[in-house]
């Protein structure tokens, strides 16, 4: 079953959800591991904010395998990073298998899906400028 993110999904993302400014404070002027912000949990897809700007945002994902979001647009160029696992990213129709360690950039006004083929974490960074 394909889920949209909770709470905190990236603005111009598949479910506008309103998402807690305060997940940034602590993160400033901090050494941090990114994979580690964000835990998996059974059945569902995590999302965590890092940054959140006018030109762009930076928020990390957790999806159970299996999990998903569904076909959506975006006004925005996004790129993601896969930090571990496996997930397969659909844009325009065409599959992606991205793997730990690779990236994919999904251009803006394109449809695109994700789907956890194994769980995995990701980082998306959208660029609005």
């Amino acid at each position: 079953m394909l889920r949209k993110a909770r709470a905190e999904t990236p603005r111009g993302g598949p479910n506008l959800m309103p998402r807690r400014k305060d997940d940034t404070e602590g993160l400033v002027g901090t050494t941090l591991v990114l994979k580690e912000l964000v835990e998996y949990q059974s059945g569902s897809v995590v999302s965590r904010t890092v940054i959140d700007k006018n030109v762009g945002t930076v928020t990390l994902f957790a999806f159970d395998e299996g999990e998903g979001l569904s076909e959506h647009t975006a006004p925005y160029d996004a790129l993601v990073y896969v930090f571990d696992g496996k997930a397969e990213i659909t844009i325009s129709g065409q599959p992606h298998d991205v793997g730990a360690g690779e990236m994919i950039i999904m251009p803006a006004r394109k449809p695109h899906a994700l789907r956890a083929v194994t769980r995995f974490k990701m980082m998306l960074v959208m660029v609005r400028a």
